[in-house]
């Protein structure tokens, strides 16, 4: 008998090439803040959008220049300096060290270290029948979703697609 777990997603993280896993419920909740942020026309709107998943990084303690970004300014998700600097969204890979069982970690990923956003998993595309079919036989529901992880990972955040 298997037992329950979270359902997961997983996709091709287009910027690390790899695979990354999040947990499903977490991850639409983290992407519909991401759009509703993408989606604000104003700083005064950035400001105010609600951030359960994420922090805002637009939000009331964002540093201002000294011009400030008045309410009414336009505003311009790509513009914003954590994510010019590639630190916002944190990066979909870090995921997997809290969804995935130790041992899948072991056996598929390798931990890669960067300078400024920490350790993530990088778990090879090849890998993927084999690790999510034995996710399923641990009874995993488990659901790729391309587009997904890679607005989790902030990709094409200024496009129209976000």
């Amino acid at each position: 008998m298997t037992t329950q777990h979270q359902p997961l997603v997983y996709g091709h993280a287009t910027a690390h090439n790899c695979l990354a896993f999040a947990d499903a419920a977490t991850a639409t909740a983290a992407a519909a803040e991401i759009r509703a942020l993408v989606a604000a026309q104003t700083w005064g709107e950035a400001r105010h959008v609600q951030m359960t998943h994420l922090s805002n990084p637009a939000g009331p303690e964002y540093h201002e220049p000294e011009d400030g970004y008045a309410d009414d300014k336009p505003f311009d998700i790509t513009t914003v300096g954590a994510v010019e600097d590639g630190t916002w969204p944190p990066m979909v890979t870090k995921r997997a060290f809290t969804v995935l069982p130790q041992d899948l970690q072991d056996r598929y990923g390798k931990r890669q270290v960067t300078v400024h956003d920490g350790d993530y998993l990088e778990i090879a595309v090849a890998s993927e029948g084999e690790l999510v079919a034995e996710l399923r036989a641990r009874g995993y529901e488990v659901t790729r979703d391309d587009a997904l992880i890679n607005l989790l990972d902030g990709v094409d955040l200024g496009s129209p697609a976000a």
